[in-house]
Parts: structure tokens; sequence; C-alpha cells
């Protein structure tokens, strides 16, 4: 038997490993992100174990940043690290466990499937190739890569530019929220797609602005919540600074330059087993004007995706009470617009569950692809 080896010095890979000794008790350590005390993702490379019982313990699940979120979760696994299945996990409120039999000598594991910063960079050039797409890098981050930002519209429609709607998608402030990039990834190839009727109405009638990775330096780290600064970039909105966000800093600058008639923002949620979204009902500024897009925006959700659902999301503030550090309630309330956090889970949609998958990519994308639905549904009140 070829000797255990665990391996994380790749792109958003994190682990530490507490043992090897022996097959049947490998411990590990889900690690901190790399500034901050957050610790929930993790990413690696197993070797060695092929036709080896091997049974993994994390030992401190019970002291990571959301310990609730291991209560009904699997862990996703690839031997071939583009398929991901899911594996029988145990937690007992402190400990997680998994047990696997590899097939190979090589097998990856992970909170949830990864995004690579490659497959970005690949997003990014694949969508620029459009001819209504152009690309802007807004800035850098705290360690020097892009902030890119795409501006997305049919430059040869017949309405005038200034009247059509703004459209902001952001995504993964959270950069281990890896759900949030597939999201992006399936709503440009559906916002793309030529022969895509509703794609073709919003593009003569909106400018798209999306940012598909709000936090390249902590995705690339293996970070769950922030920067490499160690800020969590969804509690900077209200001041963000070069030093500390630079991230936020450059795309709110962007936002007061052009405008938003409608924000979205794209998450993952540890512990909620479904996809639903977040509003701006505590906020000052929130009225009856957006109550009713909101509601209008949810409605044609519901009949566009059996994936997305309203009966279960956060609990409901006390209204002129809201966070303006969040950029949901900050741009809800700075634009007067209509904005949503959108969750997606790290387990399975309840709902519709996938015994298999469970909630992985490729949902992901179909609910990215799905939101064009609702977002046309609104279109025409988005501004008054």
């Amino acid at each position: 038997m070829n000797s255990l080896h665990i391996s994380c010095s790749f792109d958003a890979g994190a682990i530490e490993v507490v043992s090897l000794a022996d097959p049947q008790d490998v411990r590990l350590n889900i690690r901190r992100d790399n500034a901050s005390d957050f610790a929930q993702w993790f990413y690696f490379c197993l070797h060695g174990a092929a036709n080896v019982p091997v049974r993994l313990s994390f030992l401190n699940a019970g002291q990571s940043a959301y310990p609730k979120g291991w209560e009904g979760y699997r862990v996703v696994c690839s031997t071939d690290h583009q398929n991901w299945v899911r594996l029988a996990t145990e937690f007992d409120g402190q400990v997680m466990r998994v047990a696997l039999m590899p097939e190979s000598n090589s097998v990856y594991l992970a909170y949830f499937e990864p995004f690579s910063h490659e497959r970005h960079l690949d997003l990014i050039g694949s969508a620029a190739s459009s001819e209504h797409v152009s690309l802007q890098r807004l800035g850098g981050t705290v360690e020097g890569r892009d902030m890119t930002l795409l501006r997305i519209t049919h430059a040869s429609s017949a309405m005038p530019m200034a009247l059509r709607k703004k459209i902001w998608l952001i995504a993964r402030q959270h950069p281990g929220e890896t759900m949030a990039e597939w999201f992006v990834e399936g709503f440009l190839e559906r916002l793309l797609d030529e022969a895509d009727p509703v794609a073709r109405v919003l593009l003569d009638q909106c400018v798209f602005y999306v940012v598909p990775n709000m936090n390249p330096d902590g995705a690339v780290r293996g970070n769950l919540r922030t920067n490499a600064a160690g800020a969590n970039l969804n509690r900077e909105w209200a001041a963000p600074s070069l030093e500390k966000s630079p991230e936020v800093y450059w795309v709110r600058q962007k936002m007061l330059e052009v405008g938003v008639d409608l924000s979205l923002d794209a998450h993952g949620d540890e512990g909620l087993p479904y996809n639903f979204v977040a509003g701006t009902e505590d906020t000052p500024g929130y009225n009856s004007r957006i109550a009713a897009l909101a509601e209008a925006f949810k409605t044609s959700w519901l009949a566009a995706s059996p994936d997305f659902q309203t009966r279960h999301g956060y609990p409901r503030g006390r209204h002129g009470e809201a966070n303006l550090t969040v950029a949901t309630n900050w741009i809800g309330q700075q634009f007067d617009c209509l904005a949503f956090t959108i969750e997606m889970p790290f387990k399975d949609n309840a709902d519709l569950p996938d015994p298999h998958v469970g909630w992985n990519g490729d949902r992901s994308k179909k609910l990215g692809a799905s939101v064009l639905q609702p977002v046309l549904a609104v279109l025409d009140k988005l501004r008054v």
C-alpha cells in the first residue's frame, strides 16, 4: 500500500493535516481564512488511497464559523476534478466524519464544487468574445489581481443608451461561496445566447454590469468569507477603503458613476437547504413601489424555476434598522432601487433533492439562467 498524503497547495486549496498515520483515523482541521478567524471552506487532494478504506475526521468542525452548516451536509468528492458527487457524512456536534474507499490514487474532497481562478479567467474571456460585451478593469485587489467588470448591451439597439435600465449582478463577495460564480456562468451563457428571445429583449433595453468574482484574492487563497486583508466585503459598503477593501471601493465607485436600477448579489448559505432571496425591507427607504417590484420579481421567478422558493429564508428585522454596510441594503437605499441578495445552499435543495450530487455547480448555472425571466417581468417598472 502507498503511504497516504494530503495536498492543498493549489488554487483555493485549504486544510490542516493533524495525522495520516492510520487510514481509518485520518485527522484533519478546517483551516481558517488567512487573515481572520472564519473557518468553513476546505478543499484538498488525498493521494495513495486507491482501494483502501479511509475514514476522515474533521476535528474542529464544531468550532467552525457555522457549525449548523454541517447538519444534513455531505462532503463533495471527485476523482477527475470535473464531476463531483456527495459522500455520506456524519456530524456529532463537534467532529465531522466521512468514510470512503477511492478507486483512484488521487481523490479531491471539498466543501462545495470549486470554481477555479482559471475557470474565472476563462469565463471572462469567453464572455468578452461577444460583440455585446466590453471588458473593463475597475482596479486591483489587495494583492493586485484584476477587478473585472463585464458591461453588456446591444450597441445597435434603437433605444437610447440613457433610457436603458442599469442591471447589476455581482458574486463571490464571500469567496468560498463558489455556487455564486457558477450562477453567474449560467446567467451569462443565457444572456449571450443569440437565439434566446428573453436575452434579446433584455439586451435591447438594458445595460448589464456583471462582476463575476468580487473577491479573487480570497478565492485563490481558499478563504471562506474574507479577502486577503481579512475584510468581510459584505460589511464594507458604507465606507470601503483602498487599503482594506479595494474590491468594494472600485465596484461601488462604478455604481455611483453609472447608476443602478436593479441589483442582484449572489451568495451561498451554509445552513438553509433552499434557494431564496433577501431584500431591503428593513432599510429606511423601503417603500410600496419597491415592495410591489419585489413581489412581482419573486412571483415570476417561482414560475420560471421550481428550484426557487419563498417559504424559507432569513427572518425580517425592523424597518429602518438595516445594516447599511451590507451590499444589498446600501445599494437599495442609495439608488432607491430593487435589490436582492440571492442565497443558494451548500447542502441540497430540500424541495428537489438530488442524492447523488446535492446542490452543485450545474444546478447553480441553471438557476442563474432562470433569473432572466423575473428581470424581464419587472423591467418596465424598475424606474419611476
